[in-house]
């Protein structure tokens, strides 16, 4: 097989595919007769094959992809206009803590923001695929401790945690948040609309497909009593190992 038949097989397999493929699966496509380094080495070149064109082949967390390009985002969603789904300043302040402290137990979270964080803002974020519990802390009542999830990386086109943003300030933590676009049905697009006094304090993402790991928690969220997740419960010790 020539370099160029494999090539195509691998660009074939990776658009055909509606989930990104590890370079230990794109093996398969060959028997296994070619090497991890000569596969890499063969998605580069395809990489740098689609350079110019609207779509784009990335490595996420979980593999490679095909994506098109966030300057394609505008046009594309006249084909398919929705609306995006919306999550509170709360939920996103919330979704920051874990991403760049974890793992971190429910109260390391409230600590942190200065008011107590409702169950539904865990579970949503659980739901949406972005967070998840990975143990336990050997503490009283062994609280649960949440990270991020490979799906949060491949929804913000990341191959990893190192990727996210090194920042000191909430703000600019909030606005990377708002900042990381991606590709029609690749990656999300968040963004921050001033103008919607239905997503507390004008934070949304649009979602189709988060701030210094450094930062001292009691310069990160200050407390913030209008938000509107102060009358949850603080049962941190209650969740379960996913």
């Amino acid at each position: 097989m020539t370099t160029a038949d494999a090539k195509r097989v691998l660009e074939t397999a990776l658009i055909c595919s509606s989930q990104p493929l590890p370079v230990r699966e794109l093996r398969v496509l060959f028997n296994d007769e070619l090497g991890a380094d000569t596969i890499r080495g063969l998605l580069e070149e395809l990489q740098d094959d689609w350079a110019q064109r609207g779509v784009e082949l990335v490595c996420v967390a979980t593999g490679w992809r095909f994506q098109s390009r966030p300057e394609m985002r505008e046009y594309l969603d006249r084909l398919h206009p929705e609306k995006p789904p919306k999550y509170t300043r709360a939920a996103l302040e919330t979704l920051a803590i874990i991403a760049y402290r974890q793992p971190v137990t429910r109260g390391d979270m409230e600590d942190i923001r200065g008011v107590t964080i409702n169950t539904q803002i865990l579970k949503q974020l659980e739901d949406r695929g972005w967070v998840e519990v990975i143990g336990h802390r050997e503490a009283v009542g062994r609280p649960a401790l949440y990270a991020t999830t490979r799906q949060f990386l491949d929804d913000l086109g990341l191959a990893s945690l190192d990727q996210l943003p090194m920042l000191e300030s909430p703000t600019q933590q909030m606005e990377a948040l708002a900042g990381l676009a991606g590709g029609e049905g690749a990656q999300p697009e968040l963004s921050i609309d001033a103008t919607d006094p239905a997503a507390d304090d004008g934070l949304h993402v649009q979602a189709a497909q988060t701030a210094d790991a450094g930062a001292a928690a009691d310069d990160l969220f200050p407390p913030t009593p209008s938000d509107p997740d102060t009358s949850g419960s603080g049962d941190s010790a209650s969740a379960e190992m996913t």
